[in-house]
């Protein structure tokens, strides 16, 4: 890494003309599928309330032969269209955690530490939320191999590289899809749609944020740092990884391109995988980024007290700070 200069970083000048050499770049390396036209063929599979509001389990097609299954939620006494932010678990036993209910028995809560029940923080603050099955986690966990990995996430990384593709790719495009599901719905605002997530949920909130023009405003948590800090230091799973990604961007560059959209960059101070030294480095490349914008005070930097989790006062408090 002492030896690589990425080709496309970040070196100064017009940072609209820059986003314009690196996006294509960053979509050809995720091995995302291409847009597509087929049917969403989307169903909801049951409704329930919520303490805080309403929430429908429901199904839409991402591509031939992968649905996505997800849970999209309303806050109680808030006329549509509502601004509404997409939810992505890292690796845990998958979006059910986003509403504290068990994944085998949805009727049924149960305590989630670390804050990690997006969808609730979101009505808690006004916002409608859509928790997407990530592939690989979960309902979407293998099922079928008579032999898996301990590790949720390799099987489906390795053979999407055989395909490709890359796994984060394949969850960035299914958000794509699920921008598409909420704008047939007719009641979500579009135009205050964000995405959010922690750990690996966080790492697809990035690309998300680089790659997809209908992302507003980004809150990954738990997963920007300096690739020699992090990735590239410590052991981490395989869905982290984008083949040939150094050789053109570093981890500020990636998030760069979300430049000067609202973006809110959490992390935790003693996050043993994701270190506070490598995620200020990086954030201060990201903050030149956004800078050279001239949207410098649109990017913030939530540190909590705590380690690999999220932090929703502070996330939230600093968010709302930059929607303004």
């Amino acid at each position: 890494m002492q030896h690589t200069t990425p080709a496309l970083r970040f070196s100064g000048g017009d940072v609209a003309a820059w986003q314009e050499q690196l996006r294509p770049k960053l979509r050809e390396l995720l091995g995302m599928p291409e847009p597509s036209a087929f049917p969403l063929r989307a169903r909801t599979l049951w409704r329930s309330e919520l303490e805080l509001g309403t929430v429908e389990k429901v199904v839409f097609a991402a591509e031939p032969h992968a649905d996505v299954v997800a849970y999209f939620c309303v806050p109680y006494d808030r006329p549509a269209p509502h601004p509404t932010v997409i939810c992505l678990q890292g690796h845990s036993t998958g979006m059910h955690v986003s509403i504290a209910r068990e994944r085998d028995d949805e009727s049924a809560p149960f305590e989630v530490e670390g804050d990690r029940d997006f969808a609730l923080g979101a009505l808690r603050h006004g916002f409608a939320a859509l928790c997407i099955e990530q592939r690989s986690f979960g309902l979407r966990r293998e099922q079928t191999q008579s032999a898996v990995s301990p590790h949720g996430c390799h099987d489906a990384a390795m053979q999407a590289l055989m395909l490709g593709r890359t796994l984060v790719g394949e969850r960035v495009f299914d958000v794509d899809r699920g921008i598409d599901y909420l704008a047939a719905r007719g009641d979500v605002d579009l135009s205050r749609l964000g995405v959010m997530g922690n750990s690996g949920g966080g790492t697809a909130t990035i690309y998300a944020a680089a790659v997809l023009d209908r992302v507003r405003f980004a809150m990954p948590s738990c997963a920007f740092c300096t690739y020699a800090d992090s990735i590239m230091s410590i052991y981490h799973c395989a869905d982290n990884y984008l083949p040939g990604l150094l050789r053109w961007a570093e981890a500020a560059d990636v998030l760069g391109l979300f430049a000067p959209k609202p973006l809110v960059v959490v992390a935790g101070r003693d996050d043993a995988i994701f270190p506070l030294t490598g995620v200020r480095r990086a954030y201060d490349d990201l903050r030149t980024i956004y800078a050279a914008s001239g949207a410098g005070q649109q990017c913030r930097l939530v540190i909590g007290d705590g380690g690999h989790r999220f932090y929703e006062k502070q996330a939230w408090q600093a968010l709302l700070d930059v929607l303004r």
